[in-house]
């Protein structure tokens, strides 16, 4: 099994949380919850011609965009490089722009060069998947599905979004938060930090004016959500029959203690989150140049282990701050983490199933939604008959042994009768383990 120290690579957008409320209404039992993991395992035909580009022509280009053409290859097709003009196609221009203004921000205010600080070059996807409502970050390619059409649009709308899966790619290559219980929201809270200063500076606002809502663009018209997340008041940012309401906490008193999300990773980055735009207020300027760069030089200092806690954060944002230490410091404490209630909760032991049911968990990912899903081998139907055949082919244990966490992908926790337990990363599904997974959540036919 990974260990909390091993590196990661990879990053989603929706987290769990929400995609149980979805299909606990019923609101996408027919379109998102079923269509969402239903990716095409067949690689379809390459596009020709169309403006697709065999290669990107300007070797000097920071990055360059592609098209999955809803299948599941990865990078797929380049579309367009930098230089170039856009596409026209409207997920590949929001990524080109997105990612130029995300790279110029962290060269103009934090002197980096991309995601390594080495001037690699950036390699995005669009159109990943079928329907697939997520975005994450793999480890060598920034990845966005278009949405359901029932509760999300394209994920590339939101250049708060590009900006937040390339966070995970710097964390991954400065701190290497570990993508687990408190070092794992440490890991999206940064990246909800750097979304955060990229929003503000484009729209030309200060800390103290700016907006402190994540994803505002990926919801269609009639979800009752301002965002997907509220960095300065957490949990209030939807309450929707769909979506239920926001779980984020904004105090440690509130902190959430959960198997899900890899330790509810995308619930308790609401505390550290709020922090933020407490000292980024406190500060003063905008958040990029004012406590962005403290958060910044926290992250990049050294003084950070893979498996840092809210209070060990804490701590090297307050030495990297100079003369606004007090301010941070109180930052901290207005939250509740200085107050000595910060320790990492015990991960709790998933639940046990019936004896003989195969259920199956599904958290993570960008939302943070959970999803449920049993089925009795022993049963005489056409479902109960594959699970028997897929349980017979994969190989759960190693699946399970495979694979770190990875920020804003999907974890899968998988009970067989009472005795077996496994949790796998999606990184880690192959053809047969994912077919698995749908037919027990019930989301392929």
């Amino acid at each position: 099994m990974d260990t909390p120290g091993d590196t990661l690579s990879s990053c989603h957008f929706v987290p769990p949380y929400l995609m149980q409320e979805l299909a606990r209404t019923g609101t996408l039992a027919e379109g998102y919850v079923h269509e969402c993991l239903r990716i095409d395992t067949q690689l379809r035909d390459r596009r020709r011609g169309g403006g697709v580009r065999a290669t990107a022509r300007d070797t000097t280009a920071r990055w360059v965009v592609h098209t999955a053409d809803h299948a599941e290859e990865l990078p797929g097709e380049p579309v367009r490089s930098e230089g170039e003009p856009e596409s026209g196609d409207a997920a590949v221009d929001e990524a080109a722009s997105g990612i130029t203004a995300t790279l110029d921000l962290f060269r103009d205010v934090f002197a980096r060069d991309s995601f390594d600080d080495a001037g690699a070059r950036l390699l995005l996807t669009a159109h990943y998947g079928r329907d697939y409502a997520n975005a994450f970050w793999d480890g060598g390619h920034l990845v966005f599905g278009d949405g359901d059409g029932t509760v999300f649009t394209r994920f590339t709308r939101a250049a708060d979004v590009i900006a937040h899966e390339f966070g995970h790619a710097v964390t991954e290559h400065t701190a290497g938060l570990v993508y687990q219980n408190q070092s794992g929201a440490l890991n999206e809270s940064v990246s909800d930090v750097f979304a955060a200063c990229l929003k503000q500076q484009l729209a030309g606002a200060d800390a103290a004016a700016g907006s402190w809502l994540i994803g505002e663009e990926i919801f269609v018209p009639g979800i009752n959500a301002r965002g997907l997340r509220d960095m300065e008041n957490p949990g209030t940012a939807y309450d929707d029959p769909a979506l239920g309401r926001d779980p984020q906490p904004a105090h440690m008193d509130d902190f959430v203690e959960t198997v899900d999300d890899n330790g509810g990773v995308h619930i308790n980055s609401g505390i550290p989150n709020r922090a933020f735009v407490l000292a980024a207020r406190a500060v003063g300027g905008t958040s990029a140049g004012g406590a962005g760069r403290i958060w910044y030089a926290a992250l990049t200092s050294g003084e950070l282990t893979t498996v840092s806690d809210f209070r060990a954060f804490a701590a090297a944002t307050v030495a990297a701050a100079g003369e606004h230490e007090d301010a941070v410091r109180e930052a901290w404490a207005q939250v509740g983490v200085t107050d000595g209630t910060a320790e990492s909760p015990a991960p709790q032991a998933p639940p046990t199933t019936q004896p003989g049911v195969v259920s199956v968990r599904r958290s993570g990912g960008i939302v943070g939604q959970v999803v449920e899903g049993s089925v009795d081998p022993t049963a005489d139907d056409d479902r109960a008959r594959a699970v028997r055949e897929l349980l017979d082919r994969v190989d759960l244990r190693s699946a399970a042994e495979t694979g770190a966490p990875q920020p804003d992908r999907y974890v899968y926790e998988i009970g067989i009768g009472e005795g077996e337990s496994y949790t796998v990363q999606e990184v880690a599904l192959d053809a047969d383990t994912r077919r698995l997974m749908e037919l027990v959540l019930d989301e392929g036919s």
